[in-house]
């Protein structure tokens, strides 16, 4: 049997994801072209994240939508929500079916600014912007 390409979802985890995601209603006055399915969509969306392609190089035969629409369906998910819950509820369920293996895990902070104590005051914290720039 032929080995799933990563960008396919099963229904599985078309399960798991598609509570997730906002419901987008159509409008009923001027509702406009029929929205792409979510499922294909998504699917897009892993495929341009798998391939690292440009997003409006995405192929329109293979039923995505066009890239144009992935992005947008990305940003809108994202803005909702979804992919931080969609992470916790993955984690959850291979930590339920002890899969999970943290032994070959790291954990980088180097990110974030470690701070000795609390900034005064006086001061505003820093977000670090700028700091180049104000070395004189």
């Amino acid at each position: 049997m032929a080995r799933p390409k990563p960008w396919e979802v099963d229904d599985e985890l078309w399960a798991v994801v598609e509570p997730l995601l906002p419901k987008v209603e159509r409008r009923a006055r001027h509702p406009g072209r029929k929205r792409h399915p979510d499922r294909l969509v998504f699917q897009g969306i892993l495929f341009v994240l798998h391939t690292g392609i440009a997003w409006e190089q995405l192929p329109q035969e293979l039923g995505f939508g066009s890239g144009m629409t992935c992005w947008r369906r990305l940003a809108e998910w994202t803005k909702a929500g979804v992919w931080p819950r969609l992470h916790e509820l993955l984690l959850a369920e291979l930590r339920s079916a002890n899969v999970l293996d943290f032994s070959r895990a790291t954990v980088d902070g180097s990110h974030i600014r470690a701070l000795k104590g609390a900034p005064r005051q006086d001061e505003a914290p820093s977000t670090g912007a700028g700091r180049a720039a104000s070395t004189t």
